[in-house]
């Protein structure tokens, strides 16, 4: 683990070279070590894939103490093994009418579109981090016979609740936005709000999983379906 300057007010602590649901449990202990050791003069802790961002206050605290904090807190979790985290379950509708590239992905990878699905719901995802977008949680890893690439052209419209796969992640976009993920189904819950504590069900290091519904639980839970609901692909 290495420890550098961010900015004037804040550090980021390396972890490792390549995310691992030890190494993502390995940062999730070290942000509750940060929290006991620098407190209030703690402004924002950015957990991601295999570092952690820590923004700190200098009208509190300064440059040498809060560096010595880090490397005490890192040196004091214990040793962890993955599996302690929080599970949380979405429903998924998925089909070619809610998943315009299922098609795409099960020719891609010489399946049928339902052993696709099969194959993407039997997983339990790991959130390694939330970025892009508020509430954007970055999924891995999809079986590696279902891993397709980013779009080459992205899309100016993907909706709120959109299941997509891109290279070995997957991900539900929490808002409507542009995007250039393969959208294989939508989750008719909310996965983002501002004004809840806390904005998202789930946070990094918390294990996902994924459950087929038909249509007409998708529509009960309060999804919704649209004859423009992709919009059309183009160039951001």
């Amino acid at each position: 683990m290495n420890v550098a300057i961010a900015g004037e007010n804040s550090f980021i602590v390396y972890f490792a070279n390549q995310a691992s649901p030890i190494i993502s449990a390995q940062i999730d202990l070290t942000i509750q070590a940060v929290l006991e050791r620098l407190g209030p003069a703690i402004v924002d802790l950015i957990p991601s894939y295999t570092s952690l961002l820590v923004i700190y206050d200098l009208d509190q605290v300064d440059h040498f103490w809060v560096r010595k904090q880090l490397y005490a807190a890192i040196n004091q979790p214990e040793k962890i093994t993955p599996g302690s985290s929080a599970s949380t379950e979405l429903p998924v509708y998925y089909s070619c009418e809610s998943g315009p590239d299922l098609e795409l992905i099960a020719t891609r990878s010489k399946l049928s579109i339902e052993a696709v699905i099969d194959l993407h719901q039997q997983g339990c995802y790991q959130v390694y981090a939330i970025g892009f977008a508020p509430g954007f949680a970055y999924l891995g890893e999809v079986d590696p016979r279902i891993a397709t690439p980013r779009l080459s052209t992205p899309r100016l419209k993907v909706p709120q609740g959109a299941v997509a796969i891109a290279d070995r992640q997957t991900a539900v976009y929490p808002a409507m936005s542009p995007g250039g993920w393969n959208l294989i189904g939508l989750c008719p819950l909310k996965l983002f709000n501002p004004t809840a504590n806390p904005p998202m069900p789930i946070k990094v290091g918390d294990q996902v999983r994924f459950r087929a519904i038909g249509k007409a639980e998708f529509l009960h839970l309060g999804g919704a379906l649209s004859d423009n609901l992709f919009g059309h692909s183009g160039v951001i």
